[in-house]
């Protein structure tokens, strides 16, 4: 049976879309919204009007303007919940806080904690969420936190995190909803940089994914608009894709995976054991050494670092033209302390995807194919997990 589509469903389709623009351009004038949407001003005028009975925007008169309702800047109601954003790793917690309108209020944060175990890491974020409390008294304030791992957004559940020394899934949801009696949401941390790309920045396609090459490597894709998590929210496990059968042994069980040879801590791994065969270059415990030493290294032109370096991003460059020419998104956003090897590393990357079957010509040169860094600040990647509030306002 078909669905007939009625003109409540346009209707509430479009007030969808002006919030949608309200949220992305933070402030708009009616034209300015008549223009982005494609909707006649009349039509845009009556449905910001809803819009403001429904308490969910407000009008403010720009400068000295007389027209009333009819001019000024228009915006989400401002009165609403604040949001705190959390990026939660068993050692650190990054975090910004928002305003209803999912702009930035305060300093962005970033400090070490200590969390041996669950307890200690739900202690931590709620020790941090009292102290944004306490400094905003009049505001009730939600949690959303990325983490990286499989998370189950629908029950926030932390399913597995392989930075941590547990191995038991965490019901943060649940316990953290119970302790401060507000809303949480969670969600995995590269969705968290796929949203703050598809929020905040205008220059993006309908397809395109962020790949996080840190810790580990994880991806995130949004296609026609929209984040793909998959049925069972695995979708952009592309650090778990084997690319050595018979290579060295990954957390998650398998060999080869791209984890084991690209990843940060595999090029650790790889510069530690290294070291300990020739103790007569060691310079510094190799126990010690750190993702800043290896960049440095490189940068200052150690050959061997060098060639680890270009082995992993041929080693991405080539799972990544296998992702992307079963989806055919050409658009990618680099993430993560790997990006700190900079240009050439990137270009090692581009070279293993640039061609596509899909492309006539040279993909990289006539720009069908963008391959660049990520250009958000830190703050600004950590508010994108704040959006999940925004995506769910809009299907209310």
């Amino acid at each position: 049976m078909k669905t007939c589509i009625s003109n409540q469903h346009i209707r509430h389709y479009n007030k969808c879309v002006i919030l949608e623009h309200l949220y992305r351009e933070k402030r708009a004038t009616k034209s300015t919204l008549a223009r982005l949407t494609q909707i006649s001003i009349p039509a845009v005028s009556n449905i910001l009007g809803e819009l403001e009975t429904e308490k969910r925007v407000l009008n403010i008169p720009e400068g000295n303007s007389l027209r009333g309702r009819s001019g000024g800047m228009w915006l989400v109601a401002p009165e609403g919940d604040w949001t705190l954003c959390m990026n939660i790793t068993p050692t650190s917690i990054e975090c910004q806080l928002a305003n209803a309108c999912l702009s930035p209020k305060g300093e962005f944060e970033c400090y070490s904690i200590e969390a041996p175990t669950p307890r200690a890491l739900i202690a931590e974020i709620e020790k941090c969420w009292h102290r944004y409390r306490r400094a905003w008294p009049g505001c009730t304030i939600n949690l959303a936190i990325a983490i990286h791992g499989q998370v189950d957004p629908v029950t926030g559940v932390s399913q597995t995190m392989p930075q941590a020394p547990w191995k038991e899934p965490i019901e943060l949801k649940y316990l953290l909803e119970e302790k401060l009696n507000i809303r949480v949401m969670v969600d995995n941390d590269c969705v968290m940089l796929a949203l703050a790309e598809k929020w905040q920045n205008s220059g993006n396609r309908q397809d395109f994914c962020v790949i996080n090459v840190d810790y580990g490597i994880g991806s995130s894709f949004v296609i026609n608009g929209q984040i793909y998590r998959g049925n069972l929210y695995g979708s952009g496990q592309i650090g778990h894709t084997i690319i050595d059968r018979d290579g060295i042994a990954c957390d998650c069980g398998r060999y080869g995976c791209l984890e084991t040879v690209a990843s940060l801590s595999a090029l650790k791994k790889q510069a530690r054991i290294w070291l300990k065969t020739h103790p007569e270059a060691q310079h510094n415990d190799p126990e010690k050494l750190t993702s800043r030493q290896l960049v440095q290294a490189l940068h200052a032109g150690d050959e061997r670092v060098a060639r680890w370096v270009e082995d992993s991003a041929n080693a991405i460059g080539l799972s990544l033209y296998n992702f992307l020419n079963i989806l055919n998104i050409n658009q990618i956003w680099f993430y993560g302390r790997s990006c700190e090897f900079g240009e050439n590393w990137l270009n090692a990357i581009k070279q293993r995807i640039g061609f596509s079957p899909f492309d006539h010509g040279d993909a990289l040169k006539n720009n069908a194919t963008q391959i660049n860094f990520g250009q958000l600040t830190r703050a600004q990647q950590v508010m994108g997990i704040g959006y999940l509030y925004a995506e769910t306002a809009l299907l209310e």
